[in-house]
């Protein structure tokens, strides 16, 4: 969807007439013109574009469309357009628009007789081809249209998307209590609450398509089930929407849930009758398959199961207020879980939530869930790193992070401590979708501690960060709340902050208690002040991220995300030492590909 570059300087010396042509598409003759391209690590186009079929799932021989939507931005650097259908499990290319196995160009040229560089036109919603048929191959497969140089030979931008072929479809229900595999040729449909549970495995193959259906479709992995999903960059894991494409709505369904034996830091009767070390996840009506933690000898290395490469769209569901389900929800999981490259997307509460527990995570998309991106509590001392979390303004959300030590006792031991490195948040710059003005990009309170270090913050309503209690703020002051390396950029835009320390952090007007201590815990006049390197005054340079159904969230050329003051994470065996960059994201795309953003009102009919 996006370029790996960072910066294209082109200077293009046309020496011709040509005739414009209607359409997507006129062409140029290459022998017309003189090029000269100068790069640094390689070039970027200024194109958005976004591609999508009629629906995710179809079985062999249905129609298919493929349409897309370009935006030239004004781009005239004439691209070789290559389109085909890859077929995941085998690799083997079906080229468009002759459904051939030889490589061609859009108009049919083969690079035999010469690839046609042609300038686009914008176009939106457009027929790309309108005369396919799914192929017979179950499996996922995936449609691919390159933006190739005027030679054809180097890709420039690449539009994704994911389809599923099935040759049936199942309805997946009740209690998981022996192993079971949800292969990738069936469309498997999520219907209520599903318990994996008296130590079964519930395995999903690369490429699986899980259709959850309206209400509190849940999966929900106990603490003596467990789940093996471990979807790759090509065949990423889809759980989402029943709804039609165009129609999807956040909360079509209820989410993913994975509970385990690790530290949660509640007291007995907090939560129901549950005992010292133990709770009831939110979101569900409280039963024994809903209990987690290891009460008082928590098994800090407990193992979930595996998340890798999985999508989560449209989720979420309320079963009271502030008891709600959110896309990715772990509760008390171990180390032994593994939880890298998940995307969120358009969840009703948060993207992703932790209560309690020891395990890891890197690689995180989250986008336009209606609460919060990362939200922890209840003993959480996780690991997080690299993360991309955004907002829209026609899909607002609440705070980038929400951190709390405990909701019944901000002293309650274990601690939340969490770690967070290369994290980027990006809001609206307009009020939360229910929290008003009160979403700071960072809000930490009910004595939480943490660590967050080389992240982005910027276009938040209220301050970038927020210290919001004396409880929280003693803990700074110990020196247990550690920030190094936050570029701060237009947040505070409910009172016009200026991009200046105090601008970012303090409330405007008259400082609150709440404003005062974070502005104290930044520039270190309480206690040991942790709070440090705090980047304010230069914008972030971001390539283009909110174009919301193709974003790009690398930074261009000169972006002092690339500052040399970037905090070496330890070496402890999970960190990526290598990231010397602040946010989410370097030179390296780590979300090409499997992720998806787009939106449904940019494909709806």
């Amino acid at each position: 969807m996006r370029v790996k570059a960072l910066l294209m300087v082109m200077v293009l010396v046309v020496s011709f007439a040509r005739a414009q042509q209607p359409g997507i598409l006129t062409s140029f003759s290459t022998s017309e013109s003189e090029r000269y391209l100068t790069t640094y690590g390689g070039p970027q186009s200024r194109l958005a574009m976004w591609i999508w079929t009629d629906k995710y799932v179809y079985q062999p021989g249905q129609p298919i469309t493929l349409r897309w939507t370009l935006k030239t931005n004004n781009d005239l650097y004439p691209y070789v357009v290559i389109a085909y259908r890859q077929n995941n499990q085998t690799g083997a290319k079906t080229y468009l628009p002759g459904n051939g196995e030889t490589v061609t160009d859009i108009n049919g040229n083969t690079q035999a007789l010469g690839f046609q560089p042609t300038q686009l036109n914008n176009a939106t919603k457009a027929a790309l081809e309108s005369n396919l048929s799914a192929p017979n191959e179950p499996g996922m497969h995936t449609f691919v249209v390159e933006l190739r140089d005027y030679s054809g030979t180097r890709v420039l931008k690449v539009g994704y998307m994911k389809i599923g072929i099935v040759t049936s479809e199942q309805t997946l229900s009740g209690d998981i209590t022996s192993d079971r595999t949800l292969t990738n040729d069936t469309q498997w449909n999520l219907s209520g609450r599903i318990n994996v549970k008296n130590n079964a495995t519930l395995t999903i193959e690369p490429g699986t398509f899980i259709i959850g259906q309206p209400g509190a479709s849940v999966l929900l992995v106990t603490r003596d089930g467990k789940i093996n999903a471990s979807g790759t960059k090509s065949r990423p894991i889809i759980m989402t929407s029943s709804q039609a494409f165009g129609q999807r709505s956040r909360g079509s369904w209820g989410g993913l849930i994975l509970l385990g034996k690790s530290q949660v830091n509640v007291a007995a009767g907090k939560v129901g009758n549950n005992t010292d070390g133990t709770s009831y996840i939110e979101g569900l009506v409280a039963d024994d398959d809903g209990l987690y933690g290891g009460g008082t000898t928590p098994d800090l290395a407990h193992n979930c199961g595996t998340l890798r490469y999985v999508r989560v769209e449209y989720a979420g569901f309320i079963l009271s207020p502030n008891n709600e389900i959110n896309s990715f929800t772990w509760g008390a999981c171990g180390t032994g879980t593994v939880a890298d490259h998940l995307q969120a997307s358009y969840g009703l509460d948060d993207c992703f939530e932790w209560f309690g527990g020891t395990m890891n995570a890197k690689y995180l998309v989250g986008g336009l869930c209606n609460d919060d991106f990362t939200d922890f509590q209840l003993g959480t001392v996780s690991k997080v790193q690299f993360g991309l979390m955004y907002q829209s303004p026609d899909a607002p959300g609440n705070r980038g992070m929400e951190g709390d030590n405990s909701e019944f006792d901000a002293a309650a031991v274990p601690s939340s401590n969490p770690t967070f490195y290369n994290i980027t948040y990006i809001g609206t710059g307009a009020p939360g979708s229910d929290e008003g003005a009160n979403i700071p990009g960072i809000f930490l309170r009910r004595g939480a501690r943490a660590t967050v270090n080389n992240s982005v913050v910027t276009r938040f309503y209220a301050p970038g960060v927020s210290i919001s209690d004396a409880a929280t703020q003693g803990q700074a002051d110990l020196g247990n709340v550690k920030m190094d390396g936050i570029l701060l950029w237009n947040n505070n835009t409910g009172v016009q902050g200026a991009n200046t320390l105090d601008g970012q952090l303090l409330s405007g007007g008259t400082p609150t208690a709440a404003s005062l201590y974070t502005r104290d815990f930044a520039l270190g006049q309480k206690g040991n002040g942790a709070g440090k390197n705090f980047i304010t005054g230069v914008d972030p340079l971001l390539s283009n991220p909110f174009e919301y159904s193709d974003p790009d969230f690398q930074a261009r050329f000169g972006s002092p995300v690339f500052r040399a003051g970037y905090v070496a994470p330890p070496d402890d065996g999970f960190f990526d030492q290598s990231a010397k960059f602040i946010g989410g994201i370097g030179d390296e795309d780590w979300t090409e590909e499997w992720t998806n953003f787009l939106q449904d009102v940019d494909i709806a009919p």
